[in-house]
Parts: C-alpha cells; structure tokens; sequence
C-alpha cells in the first residue's frame, strides 16, 4: 500500500513504518441491521466460492512472494515475471484478455532519468554546490548553462487576468528564478478552463524568450528534498501521459519534472538563501510564494545584481522503460448487462530491494510484500478461478493487476485515464490491497497496534459514496461467514487518510462506488521481514471468499448500485 504524509506528521516516522502514536483503535462493527436479502444466486455463490482454499493461495502467494521476484519493484524484471505469471494463469483459465492489442497487458511507457553525479555541478563565484547536497535536477536535459539571474516570482502569464510575472523582464541569456514547478499553474487557476493562447507557462515563455536555464522553487519544497537522495542515488520514472493531464486536484509526483529543453535544477534552502543574499526579496519570501494561496500576494519580479553569474552543469542519461497494468475479464452472461462490469483490483508490485525501496534488516535485503500487496495479487488470482469455472454472473467481472501503486499509484491513475472498458460501464471497484496478516492474542508490539484480528478486517469507503453498496456489503457479510468489519478508517478527520493512499481512490475520484479491504499496518510494512510465511491463510481465505460473493451478488443485480455520497474534497497526497 502507498504511503504518504498526512498533515502533522512526520516523514521519518512514515519512511519505513507508520508511526505507533495513531488514534485508538475503535471497536469493531459487526453485522448489520438492513433487510437487504441474498439474492436467488446467493447459493450457487456459496458453493462456488469453496473453490477458493487457504492452500491453494497459498502455493501461488509463496511463488509471487518468493525472492526470485526480488520485491516486485516498479519497474524491474521480477514485476515483470510477476506479470507473466499472472497472465499465463488467466490464460489457463480461458479468462479473456482486457489489456491493450487483444493482450492481459496495459503498456505504460515511462521515462527513466539517471543523474551523472560526478559530471553534474554548480557554482556561484568562488562558491562551489555539491549535487544532492546542495541542488537536484528537474528536468530531462542535460547542459550547461553560465549566466547571470533574474527571478520571476511563479512565471505565468495569463493575459485575459492581465496576469504577467514577466512584464518589465529580459530573460535573455539569463537563469530564471520561479517560485513554483513549472508545470502547476498557481492555485486557484485552472489552465483548462482558459482559451488557447491566452496563457503560457513559466517554461514554455522562458524558452521562447531565450532563456539558459531555470532554478525552480516547487511549492512542495520540503517533500522534493526529502525525496531528494532517492532522486540522485538510483534512477527516478515519470509517467509523461500522466505528468501532461494534471489537474488542479493533483499533487504533483515527487519526480515530476518540466518538459525536455531547458536545464533546471531545484536549489537547496542554503543555496537558494545564497543566490538571493543582498537582493531585494529573500530566500523565506521565494518559499513563501510558492506555497502562496490563491490571491495571496507575490514577491515583484527583478534582475539580481549582474555581478552574480551561476553556472550549472547537470548530465542526465534518459531513456524509455516500460510497465504494465495485467488485465483480464470474464463476461457475463446477460446480453444486456454483460457490458456493465464488475472491477476487482490489487497491485501487483512492492518496493523492492536493497538499492530500490528497502531498508536490509540483518541479512535480508528484499522486500517479498506478501500481505503488500501480495495477498490482493493472490486473491484475485483465486477469484478468477472460481468464477472461471462457473456459474457466470450476469454482469461482466473485471480482474486488474494494478503496477506501480507504491510509486504513488500508477497502474490505477493510468486505467481510469484510459480504461480498456468504458469506465462508466464499472458499477463498483473492490480493492484488495493487504488481507493477510493477523494480530495474535497477546501481542503487545506497538508497530501491531492498528493490525486486525484474525476474523476482522477494516472496510474502507464503502459507506462513502452509496448507501445500497454498504448495506449490500454488510447483508452478505452477515448472511455468509460473519467477519468483524471494523469501520475506523471510515472516520472524517482519519489522520491516516487510507481512503485516499490505495488503488480504489483514482477510480472513486471518477465517480465509480468502492469498497476497500485492508487488514491493517504491522511490524513488517514495508520491510524485508513481510514473508509468506506469516501469512494467516485461513483469514485470506475466509476474506476471499465473501469478496467473491459480493462480487457474486453485484455481478446478478437487477441494478448497479446508486451513488447517492460525494467522497470528501480532499487532494491525494503523494
């Protein structure tokens, strides 16, 4: 599952486990008072879903689990033989494939960036910063550049809100200073609502006004530098279809970066507090502008004294590498509601190993991501074997293997982007995302203090957004195994924000109902200590099993379940 920072807490805390000062675990709901009854294929559902065995999943999960996989990061050969896997089971179970060119793959092309670190410099005077430590790249072009400064507060220009950071500035042959990314528009102001021609961007002006480079001041400041040693240590991936949709609601990825064409660089807080040193805005006043709400009011563009000439030199190797979402679907058998579709979805990927995500404990230096999300891969491997075997619902089941949800959920942004079926065709998306550990009796480990029960499991967003999915939820829990649903996650003011940091959000956000399943943070997330073998099998089953049944009774529904909720406003955090 993704992490994230949530407002008030701290990433060193987040960076290898959540912290153990979460809000009190609440009791647990159990069953349900509606009277929504099983429906007439309620039985078949039953008897189908014994299909699903705590030994069967477990045979699969050892293998997608193992080391071979190498933690399944994103990219890396071992998701990709994951990927295969998965395919080559839906292929053996005659599941019909739903991914790009009549294959079970979705083809996500990425860029990969690699940052030259002994070739890369800069230098202010007699003044000397070192890469990392001092500034990172932002951006895909390598150069140099050798100038003297201009700042130009967020650099947009916005002629019909007379709007110009640039007007009274020459940037030729200089360095252009902006308090933001270069590629967000300042809060408040969407891009897309405006006329083609009346607005260009701080790059694309820049550019055309024979700027030499660019030193960007995001309005995420603090969270690039965080990500910062990762950036330069091994190579960072953007998803460019992704980075050019950005919406206002959009937080921008750690690794996003300006189009191609000219070099750019983020400066640290010293750095920048060095460049600005006896000029008429500060440092403080550049970071403060580029966190500025909308109206809030900006530092006046200036030339800096044009005694100061910074020159930079940033080598980047780019080249493409590639990703795929695995997608498969078994179709209903309603000529009419087999074009609606039931969405079951998991990634597929982890954070690796030593070098890529993962921290080595002792001697183990790889990350299986078992529970993480190795479970949901499993379970959904288990479904699409019951169901493959009959008997077919009415409606369509949709089955994907989301990639890259770790590095700030790729797979599921991309497909609800641009989904294989039509995405209003979806009546409901079940994530899966971590079923399978349990928290022992008598365990006092504060790292298992949010962990369930093994006959409990939190349930997220399903009373969020429709009334008819929740209590279809609750009905078949209660008529079926009984399982503790414990809604904590579900609270308004949740610090965690778990709604929002898994797959099922991008596709919540396009308005499809959802319905989360997720057994809780432990002492081995996001560590290499999230092996197979402590997996509880007979809850991933058990768990299995009624997902499979209420995919069962959405599937044979009369209709699709209504979206009577708005999900709370709120930005994902990345």
């Amino acid at each position: 599952m993704r992490r994230f920072i949530a407002a008030g807490l701290v990433l060193a805390s987040l960076f290898f486990a959540l912290p153990a000062t979460c809000a009190q675990q609440r009791p647990a709901v159990r069953g349900a008072t509606g009277a929504t009854a099983p429906s007439r294929s309620f039985a078949a559902a039953r008897e189908a879903a014994e299909r699903i065995t705590a030994e069967g999943m477990k045979e699969v999960l050892y293998f997608i689990a193992s080391d071979e996989m190498a933690g399944r990061d994103t990219p890396s050969p071992g998701l990709d033989k994951t990927a295969q896997y998965i395919a080559d089971r839906l292929k053996s179970l005659k599941v019909k494939p739903a991914g790009d060119k009549g294959s079970f793959f979705q083809r996500i092309t990425m860029t990969k960036t690699e940052v030259d670190r002994a070739g890369s410099s800069a230098r202010l005077g007699e003044r000397v910063f070192r890469l990392g430590e001092d500034f990172l790249p932002s951006g895909r072009t390598s150069g140099e550049a050798e100038a003297p400064m201009v700042y130009a507060g967020h650099g947009w220009v916005i002629r019909s809100k007379k709007v110009d950071a640039y007007s009274g500035l020459d940037v030729r042959d200089k360095i252009v200073i902006i308090s933001g990314d270069g590629v967000a528009p300042p809060p408040g102001v969407s891009v897309a609502s405006l006329q083609a021609g009346d607005w260009e961007s701080p790059v694309s002006y820049a550019q055309k006004h024979g700027a030499r480079a660019l030193v960007l001041v995001p309005r995420n400041f603090e969270r690039r530098w965080r990500y910062g040693a990762m950036t330069v240590a091994r190579p960072s991936y953007t998803i460019p279809r992704l980075e050019n949709l950005s919406s206002d609601d959009d937080e921008e990825e750690p690794g996003s970066a300006p189009p191609a064409g000219l070099v750019s660089i983020i400066p640290s807080r010293e750095m920048l507090e060095a460049l600005l040193e006896g000029e008429p805005t500060d440092a403080a006043s550049v970071l403060g502008a580029a966190q500025a709400t909308a109206g809030g009011e900006q530092p006046k563009s200036f030339a800096l004294s044009p005694s100061k000439r910074l020159r930079l030199n940033v080598r980047l190797s780019v080249t493409d590498a590639l990703t795929h979402n695995v997608i498969g679907v078994i179709e209903g058998k309603d000529s009419k509601l087999k074009g609606e579709y039931v969405a079951l979805g998991a990634h597929y990927d982890h954070v690796g190993a030593s070098g890529a995500g993962c921290r080595p404990v002792g001697g183990d230096s790889i990350c299986n991501g078992a529970d993480d999300d190795g479970s949901g891969t499993t379970a959904l491997l288990a479904m699409a074997e019951a169901f493959s075997k009959g008997p077919r619902p009415r409606r369509s089941i949709l089955f994907v293997w989301h990639t890259g949800e770790e590095k700030g959920l790729w797979g599921s942004e991309y497909f609800t982007r641009y989904p294989t079926v039509p995405l209003k065709q979806i009546v409901t998306q079940i994530n899966i995302d971590m079923i399978g550990r349990s928290k022992q009796a008598g365990d006092t480990n504060p790292a298992n203090k949010m962990l369930t029960g093994p006959d409990e499991i939190y349930v997220i967003g399903s009373r969020m957004m429709s009334t008819q999915l929740a209590e279809l939820n609750e009905a078949v829990n209660r008529d079926y195994l009984g399982l503790k649903y414990n809604y904590h996650y579900d609270e308004p003011n949740d610090p965690e924000r778990l709604f929002y940091r898994s797959d099922h959000f991008n596709y919540a956000r396009k308005g499809v109902p959802i319905i989360f399943y997720f057994d809780g943070v432990h002492e081995d997330y996001h560590r290499p200590g999230d092996h197979a073998d402590k997996i509880d099998y007979r809850k991933m089953q058990n768990i299995t099993r009624t997902v499979f049944i209420l995919a069962s009774e959405l599937a044979n529904a009369d209709k699709r379940p209504v979206v009577d909720k708005q999900i709370p406003a709120a930005r994902l955090e990345r």
